[in-house]
This record gives structure tokens, C-alpha cells and sequence, in this order.
């Protein structure tokens, strides 16, 4: 997911049972700008909004085979109108949007961009709805990890309750995006952003440190067991399925993954999760995606958690412009709608 654009939010405080555990949580309550998202990526720093490029390059006829769509998501790309809507750049039909619900900064307090673009959403669910294109408007939460969590004690319990706090948030969100969300997955995006301080005071979204306080970007421990962490993971994703119709998904790469969740199958396999990934990409959109690989090269999506891009779990790549990428537009997306629960 590429970084951009900007929401500010109202901070409200107010009770929720979370896991069958009363706490009070900080919600996030407020009007979302057309176009703001942060993305994910490895460890850089932000890249500044897209701007179009001076040269488009050559459209392609859509993504194949059958159930293959082309997608955006995060900050605008603006899809190519009227309708039904193509994707930008690319060509082919315009096949889905998924923007920010959420940002575990805000709701803390700290970090005031939640990134949702109106237009491209509503382009989507145009698509989906009145032409039968695409799978429509979905979602993800910026997840944050065990070590920004305020009540931080070392304990998977722990880290299981703060991992279900942040669903309760981003259930809290999805009836306020501009758009109606109707994609039945709702993805964590589990990163180690880097350096972007207007969405996350932790630069590993406190995945690999703890800190003295969720906001104060200050390390008081540089390391998390993965266990910690993956309760995290499990919290958020018991607490989603329990509590709404929703799937629970994560958005990730497997260099990011085998960081935050290590190599042991216990902590590291997710064989019953559905992913969105962003390996391999590139900067280029001259080959465009045909199955998971682009057409002419040997660049195929690398999915992560001990899955792979035959399982009926891997749902989408992120094939340009996510991950410190550049490509003059923003992100693309590739979308196997066949695997869509």
C-alpha cells in the first residue's frame, strides 16, 4: 500500500467489551476526506502522493484468466470513466477498491491519517453493482503490534485482548467509510512501515519493540516473543469472526512475516487465513499481471504463513506501488475473485 493523502479524526472515548472483558477503548469517530490511506510496505519511509505519469503505458485488455480482476487500492488512482469504470494506467475493466478503515495510531490518539480514496470506491462499488464487474469495495485495519499497546505486560493474554480491541475498532469503523464496504474479508495489514510519522509514533508499528507508551516512539524493549505477537494476530481475528460476518485476511509479505512471526510453524502458519501480499512487485507497469505472474517476466506473487498462490486463501497481490515502489500512478492490485469466500 503506498503512502498518501490525509484524514483527520475526532477522538472519543468510550466503553467496549472486548473478549468478554470490559475496557475502555478510544474511538476513533469522524468524517474520512476523499483519498487518504497509509500503505504497507517493508522498512522505508513514505512516498509522497503519485502523481500521474507524463506517459500511460499500453492498455491491456484485463487480467486473465476468468475470475482475474484489476484493482486499486489506498490513496486515488482515479479510475477511468464513464462508466462501467477501467482500471487507470492499465486497462481492463476496474475491478475493486480497498481503502483504510482504521489506523491503531488514531484511535490512540497519535497518527491522523486514515487513508480512503471516495472516488475510487465509489467507482468500485459502481462496477460491482449496476455492471456485475469486479468484486466491489473492501478493507483493511493498520494493525498495530504488542508493543504499543498501553496495558503491555509481556503475556499472550494480553496480547490476545489487544488484538481484539482493534477488531471492536475497525467493527467500530466500517459503517463510517464513504463507501459501503461488501468485500467479506476484512485484512490486517501487518508491516514494519519505517519512518511515517503521520501515521504510526513506532516506525514497526510495535511488532519488534516495545515502547514506553503507544504515542511516545520511545524503545524500552527491542525485542517481542513471537508467541506475543501472534496472539495478537488471533485475538483480532476471534474477535472479528465471533462478532460480524466478516473473514478475517491479513495484508503482508513473507520477509515482513518471518520478522514479526519468526520461521516455527506454530507462531508462523496461518493455513486457514486469507492473504493479500506484496511480493514479488515492481515499479513498472509495462507487463501486466496474468494469473499470479506478469505476463513476460518472472515475477510471480510470493504469498507467506506457509501458503502458497495455489491456496485457496490467496486472494490478492499488490503487484506495483506498494512497498517503496514508484510507478507514477499509485497502487495496483490483482484480485482472484474465484477465491472470494
Amino acid at each position: 500500500m503506498a503512502l498518501g493523502a490525509r484524514r483527520t479524526g475526532i477522538l472519543a472515548t468510550g466503553a467496549a467489551v472486548v473478549a468478554g472483558l470490559s475496557l475502555a477503548l478510544g474511538l476513533v469517530i469522524g468524517t474520512r476526506p476523499a483519498g487518504a490511506r497509509p500503505a504497507a510496505g517493508p522498512a522505508v519511509a513514505p512516498s509522497a502522493s503519485a502523481a500521474p505519469a507524463a506517459t500511460a503505458p499500453a492498455a491491456s485488455s484485463g487480467d486473465a484468466p476468468a475470475g482475474f480482476w484489476y484493482g486499486t487500492d489506498s490513496s486515488e488512482v482515479a479510475a477511468s470513466g464513464p462508466a462501467p469504470y477501467r482500471e487507470p494506467a492499465v486497462g481492463g475493466a476496474y475491478g475493486g477498491y480497498f481503502g483504510m478503515i482504521g489506523n491503531w495510531a488514531t484511535s490512540q490518539g497519535c497518527g491522523a491519517k486514515i487513508v480512503w480514496s471516495a472516488t475510487d470506491s465509489d467507482n468500485a462499488r459502481t462496477n460491482y453493482v449496476s455492471h456485475r464487474l469486479g468484486v466491489g469495495v473492501g478493507g483493511y485495519w493498520f494493525m498495530a503490534g504488542p508493543g504499543v499497546d498501553p496495558q503491555y505486560n509481556g503475556t499472550t493474554a494480553e496480547a490476545y485482548r489487544w488484538g481484539a480491541a482493534q477488531a471492536a475498532w475497525a467493527l467500530h469503523e466500517l459503517p463510517r467509510t464513504p463507501t459501503k464496504v461488501n468485500y467479506p474479508v476484512v485484512f490486517m495489514d501487518i508491516e514494519l512501515p519505517g519512518n511515517a510519522p503521520s501515521y504510526t509514533p513506532a516506525p514497526d508499528n510495535g511488532w519488534t519493540s516495545v515502547y514506553t507508551s503507544a504515542c511516545s516512539g520511545r524503545v524500552k524493549q527491542h525485542y517481542l516473543l513471537a508467541t506475543v505477537n501472534r496472539a495478537d494476530l488471533d485475538g483480532f481475528a476471534a474477535y472479528l469472526t465471533r462478532h460480524s460476518p466478516y473473514k478475517a485476511g491479513v495484508y503482508s509479505a513473507p520477509s515482513i512475516w518471518s520478522a514479526i512471526f519468526g520461521t516455527s510453524p506454530g507462531t508462523a502458519n496461518i493455513p486457514n487465513t486469507y492473504e493479500w501480499t506484496y511480493d514479488d512487485l515492481t515499479s513498472s507497469l509495462a507487463n501486466h499481471p496474468d494469473g499470479w505472474c506478469l505476463s513476460g517476466t518472472s515475477t510471480c506473487a510470493r504469498f507467506f504463513g506457509g501458503q502458497t498462490s495455489s491456496s485457496k486463501y490467496a486472494l490478492m497481490w499488490q503487484w506495483s506501488g506498494g512497498g517503496g515502489t514508484y510507478n507514477g500512478y499509485g497502487d495496483f492490485d490483482q484480485i482472484d475473485a474465484s477465491r472470494t469466500p
